[in-house]
């Protein structure tokens, strides 16, 4: 315990105490959360003398804390704790404080927040799993009701590195690493990993936010994101909660240019989403995260690796910039033509492009090398020359002078050197004070790299990636970071045809005819249809329409139809169409469409699928048959621009076949993409009404885009008359 510790434990004046809130009513959320993470008086209920118990952690790491926080001890089973008085209940205590740390059993959790609450304290940390019947929800209730700022249950707590509070009931470094990284995760053992790591990572607030059964993360997102320190916010998280604050969070640091790198784990909300229709189960688990984040620019990742390679670059790394308004690649030097290869492979396999150096720099490498090396990106520069460094240097800087460089590695594994040669490190040094952009390494075998080697390169601000794969899938996100779109605006809204449909939808008007029709009414092009209900009725539609025609059960209860056998293709003539219409009308029903035939295309499915945090979301895919076979889908938050469209389409598996494959015509994208807006219009008009709606298949060929099935599921059960 610090020396000075005892000092602080001595309970404050009544003019200090009266500083503190009252405890008279409820205050803001916000201001409750800023008590907790910049707490001036702390209470820590459960403090033990006995070494390695969770009571004795965390006096010990309050007492490390910057901030001096007045602390507080309390335990009834001790009269004073290293010399200092500990108090029998948080009731002894002469006033409130801003934060209660609470190392105590599940049995006596309800009670200590029930008492913390009505005490008007401000906020606590429940280490504690609260796994006990009920418990969880009597705590939540209890904290809500007055006011309280909760971290947990389930949590490591959390450090304010830049304030100076350690709020843990874990032994963790001291002093904390600050910089410029805020982190808030559900996991805690992502928690510890993180702040121990020896990684250029330095914080300014780190977050366990564990059940977040009051507090959530998103919560813990704004708080950070309001700090002048941070410039780079992290999350790890499994449940989506709060969706709303934390788009706003993202939609805030997008505006302030703060990269956000995210990762996920297990199934979100949207997995729930109702799946009657293909958009909904094409969405899936993951289709929720991936639409917030491609609406605001987050960077997803994949693993651990990824997201600490991606922190890094963020944190201690330059910037990227735009050339010519477009975003460059990146150029790697090797000195290995196997590993050289390696990356190629990988970068190819992952998207991450290299930049296509001109003349100019092709020249200056020329001279540079030894000969028998080929001048190229990526560039193999070792010849066991004795100007070994120089020719690195000089190829580094040749490489980043070049405008479709954005960012330049060296590619190297960053060996020990037992003979004590440090080409490598001073190489790198000077080049990068003859550039100002990107200067990172990329080591291939995380295990043989040389601490202080890494070390030294990271404090002159030059990134050491630790691994090929998640070192190039960082580089990644820091290339599109430079040249992520704007978030899309919503469309003029039409309060007349939201009305119009909104009480069709209610109605019940989900039959493929009324769809038909809503399709058409925002601007999709439909197939030509009539409904019928007797053998007459449809040769007379067919009649109308023009053989060859295809005839489609019209049933309500067939959702989708081709799986029931409820569709007859290439109808010639009127006697095909007597004979299809009879086996429909005797396996399904008498109601049938009777449709005009498309033209050949890419079949696509593009709908809308209501998630439960973030409402509806735009799910498009491969079509027809193909919708659930390769399971190819890309999932966006509406507004949906063409731009965006296009985007989500180049995404797709099937992407090729509607670029025009072996030799067939290319679809008309800019088609696709408008029938894309045009569904993320019916989305932000009418996705309160809607559970899903499925366009299936969206035929797009050369000519445009045509509608020849529909399917929705209401919100609300129509009305029954």
């Amino acid at each position: 315990m610090h020396k000075d510790f005892a000092e602080r434990l001595t309970p404050p004046s009544r003019a200090a105490a009266a500083q503190g809130p009252s405890g008279a009513g409820q205050e803001p959320a916000s201001a409750a959360l800023a008590a907790m993470l910049e707490a001036r008086s702390v209470a820590v209920v459960g403090a033990s003398p006995r070494p390695g118990t969770l009571g004795q952690r965390m006096v010990a790491e309050v007492a490390r804390s910057p901030a001096a926080p007045m602390t507080y001890l309390v335990n009834p089973k001790y009269a004073e704790i290293g010399g200092v008085p500990c108090h029998p209940s948080l009731a002894d205590l002469p006033g409130p404080v801003d934060l209660v740390l609470l190392g105590v059993r599940d049995a006596a959790l309800a009670e200590q927040v029930e008492l913390a609450a009505r005490r008007g304290d401000r906020s606590a940390v429940i280490f504690g799993g609260a796994y006990e019947d009920g418990l969880r929800d009597q705590i939540a209730t209890t904290a809500r009701g007055a006011g309280m700022a909760l971290c947990g249950a389930g949590c490591m707590g959390f450090v304010n590195v830049g304030y100076g509070l350690r709020a843990i009931g874990y032994a963790e470094r001291d002093p904390l690493p600050a910089g410029p990284v805020a982190l808030v995760t559900q996991s805690g053992s992502v928690f510890s990993a993180m702040l121990r790591t020896r990684r250029a990572l330095g914080y300014t607030v780190v977050v366990s936010s564990g059940q977040e059964l009051v507090t959530s993360a998103a919560q813990y997102a704004a708080y950070a994101l309001h700090l002048r320190q941070t410039r780079v916010l992290a999350l790890v998280l499994e449940a989506m909660r709060d969706a709303r604050l934390l788009e706003q969070v993202l939609g805030a640091a997008s505006v302030r240019n703060i990269p956000v790198v995210l990762l996920t784990a297990g199934s979100s909300a949207a997995g729930r989403a109702m799946v009657a229709a293909h958009s909904g189960a094409l969405a899936g688990a993951d289709g929720a995260w991936e639409a917030l984040a491609d609406a605001y620019g987050v960077h997803r990742v994949a693993d651990l690796a990824e997201l600490t390679d991606t922190l890094e670059l963020f944190a201690i790394g330059r910037g990227t910039r735009r050339s010519g308004g477009r975003p460059g690649g990146i150029a790697t030097v090797h000195d290995s033509g196997l590993e050289r290869a390696h990356v190629a492979d990988l970068a190819d396999d992952l998207g991450v492009p290299f930049g296509e150096i001109g003349e100019a720099t092709i020249q200056r490498l020329a001279e540079v090398l030894d000969p028998g090396l080929e001048p190229e990106n990526p560039l193999d520069m070792w010849g066991g020359s004795v100007r070994a460094q120089w020719q690195l240097t000089e190829s580094l800087a040749a490489l980043a002078d070049d405008p479709a460089v954005a960012v330049v590695a060296h590619a190297v594994d960053l060996l020990t050197e037992f003979d004590g040669d440090r080409s490598y490190p001073l190489a790198l040094a000077d080049a990068a004070r003859r550039t100002s952009k990107p200067l990172v390494v990329l080591a291939n075998v995380p295990s043989a790299i040389d601490p202080a080697v890494a070390a030294e390169l990271r404090a002159a601000g030059i990134p050491v990636l630790e691994g090929a794969r998640s070192g190039l899938l960082a580089l990644g996100h820091l290339l599109a970071h430079g040249a992520r779109p704007l978030r899309a605006q919503p469309p003029p809204a039409d309060p007349a045809r939201r009305s119009r449909w909104a009480e069709a939808l209610r109605g019940g008007r989900t039959d493929p005819g009324s769809l038909f029709c809503l399709l058409a009414d925002y601007g999709i092009p439909v197939t030509r249809a009539r409904a019928a209900g007797t053998a007459d009725a449809a040769l007379a539609a067919a009649a109308g329409i023009g053989y060859p025609v295809v005839l489609k059960t019209a049933e309500p209860g067939v959702a989708h139809k081709s799986d029931a056998g409820g569709v007859v293709l290439g109808i010639r003539d009127p006697a095909e169409l007597t004979a299809a219409y009879a086996g429909l009308a005797a396996r399904l029903g008498p109601r049938v469409l009777v449709c005009e035939t498309a033209g050949p295309g890419t079949e696509l499915s593009v709908g809308i699928t209501a998630d439960p945090d973030l409402g509806p979301l735009v799910v498009i895919g491969a079509g027809g048959v193909l919708v659930e076979q390769l399971a190819d889908r890309a999932v966006a938050l509406p507004p949906v621009d063409a731009g965006q469209a296009r985007r989500l389409l180049s995404r797709l598996r099937v992407a090729p076949l509607l670029a025009g494959f072996r030799g067939q015509q290319p679809a008309d994208l800019d088609a696709v993409a408008r029938a894309v807006t045009a569904v993320s219009a019916i989305a932000c008009e009418l996705g309160g009404e809607l559970m899903a709606l499925d366009i299936n298949p969206l035929i797009c060929g050369p000519a445009g885009v045509v509608a020849v099935d529909a399917l929705a599921v209401p919100r609300v059960p129509p009305r029954i008359e």
